[in-house]
């Protein structure tokens, strides 16, 4: 390598140092919030169960059938309390027994937020009730996604994530050793603080990049799902519309048995049904291949009145696309293999805020150092 190489190299990697140095410094913080709510958010539904134990009640019994009329007495105890014309109910079959959890969602525009409901196995009694941002576990979910800001929030987590993104590259390329590979990923416990402070920081940074990259990066697709849309181009989701010619809206079981047969491979998660006299009935269902057990991706759309099955939409035949983007929540929250990646998703959150300390402090010592005319 000559001497201009070598200056050039070296120029380019104080400009990398200083490019992981500012960024850290200004969305460090941001970064150490986001891992640690994301930490809590693994097991957000646990959490919420054990923070109230009323919801508990029950679990050890058998979960309801399909064709149980506890999820139409559900229905009706909940449109007793809450009824928009343009609102819609959600009811989710969970596979323990006990309470029934559901969401009731107003009409857009209309004043009121989202209430999570949980009704008593028999669908006769509200157990719990509470707007959606205003319990513990719905408010960190708030802060993660959307700094508590709304859409605007969700472009600021979206967007900064693409610059945490370039934090991650920047710190590897401002580390890539010239010499031993050996001494470079060693921790040096003999040497002076400030030593071990950057070996510290380097090396959690290093052994979590590659997660950390994953979990960045499926997180910046969950915030910006325009983006989500123009780099993986999935399927998009039918809007079919109920035709109103009937008086009598079908039964939450009626829909259920429809959707069974429209994908008998199916496991039914979500029902939403609409108030809206032109809104079709929905069925969230996970086939076989579908990753995320809770939230999966395929669909079947019944008329409200006639019963009729509108559209599917599935998983599996929707293209490379829509593939893709199914396996983007399950990778970011860690579901993907279980409850030992949960886990390892719970430990990677705490990451960020190590390497947020561990950078602040080896900035400050160096700075003090150089002030004192040191060496660092």
């Amino acid at each position: 390598m000559t001497g201009h190489q070598r200056s050039t190299a070296s120029g380019a990697r104080i400009l990398v140092r200083r490019v992981h140095l500012w960024l850290g410094l200004s969305l460090g913080l941001l970064f150490a919030v986001l891992g640690l709510t994301g930490s809590a958010l693994v097991f957000y539904t646990g959490i919420d169960a054990a923070l109230h134990p009323a919801i508990q009640a029950g679990q050890d019994n058998a979960a309801p059938g399909l064709t149980a009329p506890v999820w139409d007495r559900a229905l009706a105890t909940g449109r007793s309390r809450w009824h928009d014309p343009g609102g819609k109910w959600t009811l989710e079959v969970t596979p323990e027994g006990g309470l029934i959890p559901a969401r009731y969602y107003p009409a857009p525009g209309r004043h009121g937020d989202r209430q999570m409901i949980w009704f008593s196995a028999d669908g006769r009694r509200i157990v719990r009730a509470e707007p959606w941002g205003r319990y513990l576990m719905s408010w960190l979910y708030q802060l993660h996604m959307q700094l508590l800001a709304g859409e605007i929030g969700s472009q600021v987590v979206g967007w900064s994530g693409v610059a945490m993104l370039v934090l991650l590259v920047s710190g590897v390329l401002a580390w890539w050793p010239r010499g031993s590979w050996r001494k470079a990923l060693a921790f040096k416990r003999d040497t002076v603080p400030i030593r071990r402070l950057r070996d510290l920081h380097k090396l959690s940074g290093l052994w979590s990049m590659l997660l950390l990259f994953v979990l960045v990066a499926t997180g910046v697709l969950l915030a910006l799902p325009t983006v989500t849309r123009v780099l993986l181009a999935p399927a998009a989701i039918p809007a079919p519309k109920s035709s109103d010619d009937a008086a009598r809206q079908i039964t939450v079981v009626q829909a259920l048995g429809a959707a069974h047969r429209a994908l008998p491979d199916g496991r039914i998660m979500f029902i939403d049904v609409p108030n809206a006299r032109d809104g079709a009935i929905r069925v969230r269902l996970q086939v076989p291949g579908d990753p995320h057990r809770r939230f999966p991706g395929s669909y079947v759309f019944i008329d409200q009145f006639s019963g009729r099955l509108l559209a599917v939409h599935d998983v599996r035949r929707a293209g490379t696309g829509t593939t893709m983007a199914a396996w983007v929540r399950t990778l970011h929250d860690g579901t993907i293999g279980g409850l030992a990646t949960r886990v390892l998703a719970v430990l990677l959150g705490f990451v960020p805020t190590l390497l947020l300390a561990t950078g602040i402090l080896h900035w400050l010592r160096r700075r003090k150092a150089a002030s004192s005319g040191r060496p660092s």
